[in-house]
């Protein structure tokens, strides 16, 4: 097994401070040749901490960890080389800015800072992106789906009827979005309350899944379902108030479990015949009270944990896992990053983001002011080549 602090020796930059809390990471025997053989990383949020973990593997095949603060981060889309991530009050895009076959300080992408909105608290929860490249994400604050805006905090584009207003009262809890075509296509919420706040006294199963286009209810009497997701012709869901993990039979109207895993479920993802989820532990308040996921943990045997498991859809088995100690209770997201080996970001908290320059192509093949038969180069080497060049120039 592999074991990983929280602010590696390869990641001198982290924002973390020394003095905080460690965190241990321990992954089953075969998960890291499972990353590489898939050619993918991780990348993990906990608003709990307010940490945006991106887990790849690093030299020698070893769990390579690179972490950021990001205030009450949560939802989270990547599209190409664009990584979006939601927080306290922005909505942030970080862009990679490397190229293929580019690499700095041994990472193959480091995401940047690139355009962030103030949305002001929001509480939100999932986002999408939708065939025009444009973000879409829940408001759960107001009950609704929306856009971002030029001019306001943002721009509402759908609520499910039974929402008589757009009022910052969390009516229902809506938490989760599908987009099908480029489209948004299905929510989840804790329940279909139209009072500030009432759907926690429906936690146990007054949980939904709703069709965006028709606005009908496709599925009820859920627990606390999140992280809605259409995968390879299926509706795919987490049950989180039970724990269990499957699909929505759109003809029957009901949740096909496929298999239960010993934590609150939020974050999913997918990778060819693979589900990637994230496990929580639950809370010790009302809100994770009265549960289902308590009396099948118990019934089990099993012990809540903190962690990722990456499912086998032809099987159910969770084949591989990722789990986290200390510090760490609670994951909202988790989203796969396809063809990246050994990912990083640039943060906040220290002056690292002034010095990350990147240059726009104007043309195909070639950049502002170095000639297309140069060879590839990270940034920095084409940002000090040009400034030799305006030197030797005066």
């Amino acid at each position: 097994m592999e074991k990983k602090p929280s602010k590696p020796k390869t990641d001198p930059a982290a924002d973390a401070p020394a003095e905080t809390p460690s965190i241990e990471i321990t992954t089953s025997r075969q998960a890291l040749s499972w990353m590489a053989e898939q050619k993918l990383s991780l990348a993990v949020t906990t608003y709990q901490v307010g940490k945006v973990l991106l887990l790849g593997v690093g030299p020698e095949g070893r769990l390579s960890v690179f972490e950021r603060t990001l205030d009450r981060c949560m939802g989270m889309a990547a599209s190409g080389d664009s990584l979006y991530i939601s927080t306290l009050w922005q909505l942030w895009r970080f862009e990679n800015t490397l190229a293929p076959g580019q690499s700095a300080n041994g990472y193959d992408r480091v995401y940047t800072p690139q355009v962030g909105f103030v949305t002001g608290d929001l509480d939100i929860h999932d986002l999408g992106i939708d065939g025009a490249g444009r973000l879409v994400f829940v408001n759960t604050l107001f009950s609704c789906l929306a856009r971002t805006s030029e001019t306001h905090s943002f721009e509402p584009i759908w609520k499910p009827p039974f929402i008589s207003k757009l009022a910052a009262e969390d009516r229902c809890h809506m938490n989760g979005l599908a987009m099908r075509d480029g489209a948004p296509a299905f929510v989840t919420g804790v329940a279909e309350s139209d009072s500030a706040d009432g759907w926690r006294e429906h936690r146990r199963d007054g949980g939904f899944v709703m069709d965006v286009a028709s606005g009908e209810t496709v599925a009820g009497g859920l627990s606390m379902p999140h992280s809605p997701r259409w995968h390879d012709g299926k509706l795919w869901l987490l049950n989180a108030g039970t724990g269990e993990f499957g699909h929505v039979d759109l003809e029957a109207g009901r949740f096909e479990p496929l298999c239960f895993c010993p934590g609150f479920l939020r974050g999913l993802s997918f990778i060819g015949d693979y589900a990637v989820v994230g496990l929580s532990l639950p809370r010790d308040n009302r809100t994770f009270t009265g549960l289902a996921l308590q009396e099948t943990l118990e019934a089990k045997k099993a012990e809540p944990r903190c962690a990722i498991h990456v499912i086998d859809l032809r099987s159910g088995d969770a084949v591989h896992w990722i789990r986290f100690e200390g510090v760490f209770a609670e994951l909202y997201d988790v989203v796969c990053l396809p063809d990246a080996q050994r990912p990083s970001m640039i943060g906040f908290k220290t002056d690292e983001v002034r010095r990350v320059l990147s240059i726009a192509d104007t043309s195909a093949g070639s950049s502002p002011g170095l000639g297309s038969d140069d060879p590839p180069a990270t940034f920095a080497e084409q940002v000090a080549k040009l400034a030799n060049r305006a030197r030797t120039q005066h």
